[in-house]
């Protein structure tokens, strides 16, 4: 997969992506807002936060597009966040009742997120739109090896915490005891915690690892 098709999946993709996976998140809960956002919101808050953090800040990533803000798109929240929307909606069948129907969720949610992510990084990584400066790109290892020192992390990691929100959340409304003003909280809490938990286990694996916290680009030695 070259360059290009990367370039124009980059504006094709969640210009139609984005309303339709609003819209069929909107018919699944029946025009509950609470629970469509927790579906469609939260993907492409955690894919801005994230990542800008990563370019911008720490330079470990960067995407070589011609529309840029530093080193990262602008638009990059509703690339990804409407595609993960997207693949969650198709995992989805029905509500949650059950803490087994949490856990299944979840788990389903991270098995899929980790996959798919796995391979386009792999594909974006070769095709050049995607840099990632960490250890395995310093030893000049594969693409597949710079992505899954990552990608599983931060894509699995955040789609365990996701899929558990939304399942959750499902639950909870059920109840019909719980305030707009809760289920606010309840948004604020599982993007903290799907930021949280990604970042926690990608420092902990890279430490044991690498010996550091591959929060900073590293050196390449040689060419």
């Amino acid at each position: 997969m070259n360059k290009k098709v990367f370039e124009w999946y980059q504006y094709l993709a969640p210009a139609i992506l984005t309303p339709l996976s609003f819209w069929l998140w909107w018919e699944v809960y029946a025009g509950d807002i609470r629970l469509v956002l927790m579906a469609w919101l939260i993907p492409i808050l955690y894919a801005y936060i994230v990542p800008a953090v990563g370019t911008n800040i720490l330079k470990v990533w960067e995407f070589d597009t011609s529309l840029r803000l530093g080193r990262f798109r602008p638009h990059h929240g509703f690339v990804f966040g409407s595609a993960t929307a997207m693949l969650a909606w198709i995992c989805h069948f029905d509500r949650a009742e059950t803490v087994f129907d949490v856990i299944k969720y979840g788990f389903v949610v991270a098995s899929v997120l980790g996959f798919w992510n796995v391979i386009y990084d792999i594909k974006a990584i070769r095709s050049g739109i995607l840099k990632v400066y960490n250890q395995p790109w310093a030893d000049h290892r594969s693409a597949e090896a710079i992505a899954l020192d990552y990608a599983p992390w931060f894509f699995a990691g955040f789609g365990v915490v996701y899929g558990l929100g939304i399942a959750s959340a499902e639950v909870l409304s059920s109840k019909q005891t719980f305030s707009d003003w809760f289920f606010a909280g309840f948004f604020v809490l599982l993007l903290t915690f799907s930021i949280a938990v990604p970042v926690i286990g990608y420092r902990w694996h890279s430490f044991r690892t690498h010996g550091h916290s591959g929060c900073s680009p590293i050196s390449r030695q040689g060419n």
